[in-house]
């Protein structure tokens, strides 16, 4: 049996159940013109604890079909994305 095709990506949505929606980056050269294009897949990945948040770094990994969409489960997650603080809120050395 083959191995299994793994991507890395970033999570651009998390608002299904255990489900995030993974956008995978690749470069592609040109055929005629030989410059390399940047092309990017969506791809939807099982996350069975909802770990992941958007902007996520994450490991996906092919595995048998889950759903009529879903191909693909969340291996890793390689890097977290940084924490905003709340809009509404105001440091106090503000002036407004």
């Amino acid at each position: 049996m083959g191995k299994r095709k793994e991507y890395i990506g970033v999570v651009v949505s998390n608002k299904m159940d255990k489900t995030v929606v993974v956008m995978v980056e690749r470069l592609v050269q040109h055929p005629l013109y030989k410059k390399y294009i940047k092309r990017r897949k969506k791809f939807m990945a099982h996350d069975e604890h909802n770990a992941c948040e958007i902007g996520d770094r994450v490991l996906i990994e092919e595995t048998r079909p889950l759903s009529r969409h879903k191909r693909w489960r969340v291996k890793k997650i390689l890097e977290r994305a940084p924490k905003l603080e709340a809009a509404g809120a105001e440091s106090p050395g503000e002036v407004s």
